[in-house]
């Protein structure tokens, strides 16, 4: 009988070579953008008291109903891996007292967890990375996190050679939820106008209904798209300070040249939710749409026990973005990153191998050993690992203090007697080599 081999749990995957270097390139370059705004890292747990969650979700959300990872412990608590981060952001603002500390501007990236069917761009286990700025109460605090998100996906773009203003062909799409008086009365009319359609909604909107009515514009059921699409707008419920809030958003982001396009059926089915909300969509990943999604959530951190404080943040999807990058890598060569070889041809030069590549490790340069008796093989195979440049190591080199930088790309040979000179030569042609 075979033995069966062990697969990983489907929705998950593994990262390993040029999967991983994208992956720290989204995780590394949205952290140096978002750190020049004043943001700092945080990390929580990736599990939580479930009440973390139902409180912030609700139970009526399918997050909440359909796709947690739940448990109990054995200690009788009820736990759940973190579907999304705001939630334990909070949390983590609220019991580490930091309700004083106002603003407080930090942001995160690490795996969260749903149970959904798993596609392109969707995974059970996905990595996020987002912003929340806790304790912002203005209209241009919106424009700054929104100009936030803009300049990392830029920053990603720019690494690949697009240096439009609509990098990866990203929209922004915009809308406003409006204030609290504004939010009950679209709600009240929305439900009035599909309850005189209750017949021919799909029976999920009709238990959304009466439950949480904003939802139903989320509805992909094709019995309900037709509905929906003559549905009173929330520009009809929006009051004066609503509609001035909103302008003074589209005002800040015209003056910061970020192009976007108001999208009146975004919406946001959780009542916390105020004010501006807004996603970067692209038409380059089918029908996983959205890169980035964000929002106002003034109501959020009161109904999690910690105080009337207005908040706004967004998320970005790793995996999406990682799939953007594949994309744009198809289209224009990408130099090996700068990595030293050291091929050990004879048992005495090892040592001389090992004391020269720490004196790389330690100007922050990449270096590596291989031990073969074959030329050719070596070669052959520190190309296979990456290498761009390569010192041969043998019995003569060590005997006569005499070695050989090679850069592999052009085939040019660079004579040394010693590491500092070795360094130098490293020097200039890893520029070249990053240029």
């Amino acid at each position: 009988m075979a033995k069966q081999i062990i697969q990983p749990v489907r929705g998950t995957r593994d990262y390993s070579g040029s999967d991983m270097h994208r992956f720290r390139q989204v995780m590394e370059t949205i952290g140096s953008v978002v750190e020049c705004y004043h943001f700092h890292e945080l990390q929580t747990p990736i599990f939580e008291f479930s009440e973390v969650f139902h409180r912030s979700l609700g139970d009526t959300s399918d997050v909440v109903s359909k796709e947690t990872y739940s448990f109990t412990d054995r200690g009788g608590e009820h736990i759940t891996l973190r579907p999304e981060f705001t939630a334990a952001i909070v949390r983590a603002f609220i019991s580490g007292g930091h309700t004083q500390q106002l603003p407080f501007k930090v942001w995160y990236r690490g795996p969260a967890f749903r149970y959904e069917r798993p596609q392109k761009g969707r995974l059970r286990q996905f990595h996020q990375v987002g912003v929340e700025a806790l304790g912002a109460s203005e209209p241009w605090q919106d424009a700054q996190v929104i100009a936030c998100a803009y300049d990392a996906l830029k920053a990603l773009a720019q690494l690949h050679g697009d240096d439009s203003p609509t990098p990866f062909d990203v929209t922004l799409e915009l809308n406003t939820l409006g204030d609290k008086a504004s939010r009950d009365a679209y709600r009240q009319m929305l439900v009035e106008y599909f309850r005189t359609h209750v017949g021919s909604l799909s029976e999920e909107s009709r238990i959304r209904l009466e439950k949480n009515p904003l939802r139903i514009l989320d509805s992909k059921q094709e019995e309900d798209r037709a509905i929906i699409a003559d549905a009173p707008l929330f520009d009809d419920a929006l009051n004066e300070d609503s509609k001035a809030w909103i302008m003074q958003v589209q005002e800040i982001l015209h003056s910061l040249a970020i192009p976007f396009r108001l999208n009146p059926r975004l919406v946001r089915g959780l009542d916390y939710y105020s004010h501006t909300v807004f996603e970067f969509t692209t038409d380059r990943l089918g029908s996983q749409a959205t890169v980035c999604a964000g929002g106002r959530y003034d109501g959020l951190i009161e109904q999690m026990g910690g105080g009337a404080i207005p908040a706004v943040g967004w998320a970005i999807g790793v995996e999406r973005l990682m799939l953007l990058l594949e994309q744009s890598s198809q289209h224009m060569h990408h130099p090996l990153l700068p990595m030293l070889m050291f091929i050990v041809m004879d048992d005495h030069a090892l040592l001389s191998a090992l004391h020269m590549s720490r004196d790389i490790h330690a100007i922050g340069y990449a270096a590596d050993i291989i031990t073969h008796k074959h030329m050719g093989k070596a070669i052959k195979k520190a190309q296979q690992q990456g290498a761009s440049h390569i010192v041969v190591l043998g019995e003569n080199e060590v005997q006569t203090g005499t070695y050989s930088l090679k850069y592999l790309a052009t085939g040019e040979s660079f004579a040394f007697h010693d590491t500092e000179k070795l360094i130098r030569l490293l020097a200039a042609s890893f520029a070249t080599t990053r240029e």
